[in-house]
């Protein structure tokens, strides 16, 4: 298969690319040097000369909280752009496959977000993610929109990425204990990418590693006792101890009903996945 990779720079990007290249593909990886995805004649004009069977974007604006204040940038990649890519792909005859997030929910549900309830984001990244997920859906019906969400992994910057080494160099980590999701491992992210880009089943997607899901609190438990470090030194907050000026849903866990109704199995359960990552890092260092 030939995979065109936008976002290949990103912690989800340089997964797929990871992934895609062990099967044997031929991979495309293009970051934000090579191709400006809000442009939409270098779209234009890029993605017709790859003429790739699989186009899967990674790319995105994710500073949740500078959205807020930088709203016109945030909609520009995270909708404008998704358009221009995923209408790209309709003219080829190209799968199309584009993530989006958990952050399209509210978080007022008790239970699992399947993908027949209704989004109501609450922050200005969630509303220009739903906007994108219309917009590919608009310009290309065949789209495969895939909404995620806790993503950590090899290289990552984010919380779930780092604690496990602020945690090794005994560092306290204050995790929130009132807000939950469903964690997902990048490189298993990676292989749903590209089985859901083989199967081309358009629609939307929820791709999480399986479990009940868990507080930022439960995930930094977790990976203090893989590391065999006290857990004293991950200590409990609350949501409301933090100011930041983008809201955030308190539940945004995600039920996987589509992949499994066309068969493709589960992914791990999120503290096999964790231990996974955590073991490689300690393995690299």
């Amino acid at each position: 298969m030939k995979v065109l990779i936008c976002g290949a720079n990103g912690l989800v990007g340089r997964a797929v690319v990871d992934y895609c290249r062990s099967l044997d593909d031929e991979v495309i990886s293009l970051g934000h040097s090579d191709l400006d995805i809000s442009n939409r004649t270098e779209v234009y004009d890029t993605v017709p000369e790859i003429r790739p069977d699989t186009l899967i974007n990674c790319a995105a604006f994710t500073d949740v909280d500078g959205a807020e204040s930088e709203e016109e940038a945030c909609f520009a990649v995270n909708k404008h752009a998704v358009g221009y890519l995923a209408a790209a792909c309709r003219s080829l005859g190209s799968t199309f496959v584009t993530i989006s997030t958990d952050y399209v929910f509210d978080g007022e549900k008790e239970g699992f977000y399947t993908e027949e309830d209704q989004p109501n984001p609450k922050s200005v990244y969630g509303r220009s993610k739903l906007d994108g997920e219309l917009l590919a859906i608009a310009e290309n019906p065949l789209s495969i929109v895939v909404r995620t969400g806790w993503i950590f992994g090899e290289g990552g910057t984010n919380f779930l990425c780092v604690l496990g080494e602020l945690l090794k160099k005994g560092n306290k980590i204050e995790a929130i204990e009132d807000a939950y999701g469903t964690p997902t491992y990048a490189a298993d992210l990676a292989r749903r990418l590209r089985e859901l880009a083989e199967v081309r089943e358009p629609g939307v997607f929820h791709v999480t590693n399986a479990g009940k899901g868990t507080s930022y609190f439960g995930f930094a438990a977790e990976a203090a006792s893989v590391l065999g470090i006290e857990q004293s030194l991950v200590q409990k907050i609350r949501s409301a101890d933090l100011s930041r000026p983008a809201p955030r849903p308190r539940n945004s866990r995600l039920a996987c009903d589509s992949a499994k109704a066309i068969g493709l199995p589960e992914l791990p359960h999120w503290k096999e996945s964790l231990h996974k990552f955590l073991t490689k890092e300690k393995a690299a260092s």
